[in-house]
This record gives structure tokens, sequence and C-alpha cells, in this order.
């Protein structure tokens, strides 16, 4: 187990260099270039060190989700647990990372678990999102101790599912929005702003983003169990207000739209997981949304509401989301030759959204998968069409060692999962995105991971002209430690003259 470390970051993230991180293929901008990676330019990588120890489980012992545990707590065997237990989980710190665009270390910073933690094998969690100043970073996370079981696929307070086998006391859902200029408490740690909410029941919250007027949308997962009205309307983009805190009879959050397959002409199954988002972003005061995993619904792109009007209070109800054009609208189950497991999305433009997906979590696929990676899509004529898929530098497939992982657990890169950019004056945009594993192990969200770059040229639309364009790695594994979002850093408010 990775010892946690505690710093005193005068702002989010310290200039101190740790010497437990090592970075690879670190490179400096005379080799790459102004516009490919610069120690001017910071990100913030958001993840979790696992903190359980032997005694956290014991084999033999009832799990809250149900099954016996056939390994106790020590890693990476605790997770041979989801073998028994289809929800097993354990509560672990929250820490963000700040790097350069280069791959160089400038510290390290832990979340208060008192306030705030996260799933540690939950891949989807922990998604980064900057405010719309630039001066904050908004996530999600529980109302939870560390080392806590299944907490996520607990119910929440104010919604108890029928059916859900998880005996895990209910645990708030939270939002967390750490300012440049976050408190560091006396034991070190950062000090956000939280919000509570009973959304996500029986699942996941994923991501949050703090709208230009004023409200959290939210996206997540909701139901492990038999489901109800109370679950439905608990799942997918969520309206959740800053500082008012959920209650038992509270909700804490208010359901924008919800899709349904029959929109499209297939016969309903689970509306619940039919709203089973993942990334999200905000462009041009539009919402969109991603699914991409998950036996029901449709994986693919979404718009929720109208261009242009983001969810409000007042239309949130009414708020439709369909698919973007030119995206598919098959079906997750169907027959498709090609499916498509989108997580995050980032534009470039207004005709140009560079897609990452994350493939389908089959070790035997992955390297022959045609779709994992970074998709890029342009809009023609009012329909968005796929120029391409990069993967040239990814590895698929093929496995990489991590320092005191056994050699049975050694994963493999399966696609990108979170992911921001940024526009380069030389016509290129360099992408940045935190990679899906494939392995051995009984849960693979459990993998160390790593976060890569690349940079691709905005007028190219076909694979050919792309070929030379490769992925870097700027943040290398380390055993115990998983990694799952990215975001520029944020930056002091400027003041006005």
């Amino acid at each position: 187990m990775i010892p946690i470390q505690y710093l005193q970051p005068p702002a989010i993230i310290s200039e101190y260099s740790s010497p437990r991180v090592k970075i690879a293929d670190a490179r400096d901008e005379e080799r790459f270039g102004r516009h490919y990676c610069s120690d001017a330019d910071r990100l913030i990588v958001s993840g979790s060190n696992y903190s359980g120890t032997e005694s956290s489980v014991t084999v033999g012992q009832t799990l809250p989700g149900g099954g016996i545990a056939v390994a106790n707590g020590t890693y990476p065997d605790i997770f041979n647990n989801a073998t028994s237990d289809s929800s097993f989980g354990i509560t672990s710190p929250i820490f963000l990372q700040k790097i350069t665009t280069c791959g160089k270390d400038l510290g390290t910073a832990y979340v208060d678990p008192s306030l705030i933690t996260t799933s540690f094998s939950s891949k989807s969690e922990l998604a980064l999102n900057l405010t719309p100043d630039g001066t904050g970073l908004t996530f999600m996370g529980y109302s939870s101790p560390i080392n806590q079981l299944d907490v996520s696929n607990s119910n929440t307070p104010g919604i108890i599912e029928p059916g859900n086998p998880v005996t895990t006391t209910p645990t708030y859902r939270e939002v967390a929005q750490i300012n440049y200029d976050a408190k560091i408490n006396s034991s070190g740690y950062l000090v956000p702003q939280i919000t509570t909410t009973n959304a996500y029941p029986g699942n996941n919250g994923r991501a949050a983003i703090l709208a230009s007027n004023g409200l959290y949308l939210t996206v997540g997962n909701a139901g492990n169990g038999n489901g109800s009205p109370e679950v439905t309307a608990a799942a997918g983009v969520q309206i959740v207000i800053p500082g008012q805190n959920a209650n038992p009879s509270t909700p804490g959050t208010v359901q924008v739209g919800s899709f349904n397959i029959t929109q499209y002409g297939y016969p309903a199954d689970k509306t619940p997981k039919d709203n089973n988002f993942r990334g999200e972003t905000i462009f041009n005061n539009t919402l969109y949304v991603t699914k991409g995993s998950g036996g029901n619904g449709i994986d693919t792109v979404y718009q929720v509401g109208d261009a242009g009007s983001l969810p409000t209070l007042d239309n949130a109800a009414n708020a439709p989301i369909t698919i973007l054009p030119g995206f598919p609208t098959d079906l997750a189950n169907g027959t498709a030759s090609t499916v498509h497991h989108p997580f995050g999305i980032w534009f470039a433009n207004a005709t140009t959204l560079y897609v990452a997906d994350e493939g389908d979590g089959v070790a035997a696929d992955a390297a022959t998968s045609t779709t994992a990676g970074l998709e890029k899509w342009s809009l023609v004529n009012g329909t968005w069409q796929q120029d391409y898929v990069l993967q040239n530098g990814l590895n698929l497939g093929q496995k990489y060692s991590v320092d005191g992982l056994p050699a049975t657990y050694y994963p493999a890169t399966d696609g990108l999962r979170n992911l921001t950019g940024k526009v380069n004056p030389d016509g290129t945009v360099t992408l940045y995105a935190v990679t899906s594993t494939v392995s051995g192990s009984g849960d693979q969200g459990a993998d160390p991971n790593k976060v890569v770059a690349i940079t691709d040229k905005l007028s190219y639309t076909t694979a050919d002209q792309a070929a030379s364009e490769k992925f870097r790695v700027i943040r290398a594994p380390l055993y115990g430690q998983v990694l799952r979002g990215v975001s520029f850093a944020p930056k002091p408010l400027k003041k006005r003259d």
C-alpha cells in the first residue's frame, strides 16, 4: 500500500515536487515545440490511493452487497471480491496532482476525507471541470469515511430502493468545488465547498459542472435493485443548487429531462439505465453528455436542452435529451458491428468534436478495437461524421508493468476516459486524457493507469493525414493508485482595471 502524503500547498496544489511520483516520457518545450508541451501550462489530475489494510476485509465475511469474501483487504487481491459481490468497492481519499503539460510534477494535495471520498474501483468517478470563470474545479464523491465497503451502490438517505442488495448505510452523493484559493486545514487537507444530494441512489455520480447560471449540472447512474419512480427521477442529468444540502426528506436535486429509447423507435427498457450518463461538457452555452456503458439504452453523445440554452429549474422537466445527428443510434445490447463506448468529450470549435472512447472492457478485444482511443468528429451540413480514431502510441491491448504489482495483474490500455484540450495558435489542438484498462484483476477499475497527450492538426479529416500523430505518456501509472479526471488548472480571478 502506498502511504498517504499530506502537503501544505499555498494554492490549490503546491509547487512541491514529490520524489515518490514518477513521470514517464516527460518532454521539454525544445523537443516538442511550444504548443505541444509547455512548462507554463498546468494540468490538474484527480485520483485516489488505495488506503485499506489487510484487515479491511476478512476472508469468509459476508459482504454488504451479498456473497462471501474470497480475499482479504490486501491490494490488489481485495478486488477479487467483486466475483462474489458485484457491488464491491471501498472508499478512499481523493488527491489532486498538478503537473505541467510536459509531465513535470508540481505537487500533490489531498482533499479532506472527512468531507468527501471516492470509491477506489469506480472507474467513472472524479471527472474534473473548470468553473465558468476558470478559478475553480468541480467533481463528485461521497459523504463517507474511507475504507467503507460498497458505498458506490448504496442507497441515498432520501431514496431507499426496493431490492437493492447492498446493506451499506445510505450515503449522500456530493458535489465538491475547490477554488484556486481553497483553504488548507490544520491537518494539511484541501477544504472544498460541499453540497450534498440524494441523486444517484444505488449507483454513482460521475461529473459536475458549475454552469454560467450558477447551478451545478451533474451526470451519473442510478438503481441497483427493483427500481422506483424516485430512482428513475434521480438518474441521468440533475440540477444541484450550490450550498443547498439534501436531507432524508429533501432530494437536493432536480432531474433535467429524461431520455428514453422509444424516442428512436425501440421498445422501452429500463428508463434509469437509458440515462446512465458519464461524460459531460458545456460548449456555446449548451450541455452535452455521453453514455458508454451498461446493457440498456444507446451508447452515444447527447445534447441536453435546446442549443444555446442551459437547463434551469424552470425548464428542467421539459428539457429534451436527443442524440447528436450522425452519432450512433444502435442499442447498447444490439447487434451493430461497430459499438462505441464514449466517455469524455471536448469541443475544439463548433464543428470539431473529440470523443474519448473507453473500449469494451474485454481484454481479447483491446488490441483490435477500431473505435477505442480518441475519435475525431466533424459537423458537415448539420450532421456529425467521424473523421478518424487516434490510437498510435496507446499500445492498446499490450500489457505494461507497474512496480510492485504482480505480473498476473499487469494491465493493458483499453481506451480513454476523461478528456480536456487546448487549441493552439498554429492550427493544432493538444488533448490530454486518462486511460482505461483491461487486466486480470477482479475489478479493472482498480488498475493503475496513465495520463496521455496528443497533438492533432485541426484541418485533418482523414486517418492518412493524421498517421504520424502519436500519444505520449505524461503521467505514469503507480502501484495502488488510480487516475480519474484531467483539467487545466484553475487560475486567480483577474482584477478589472
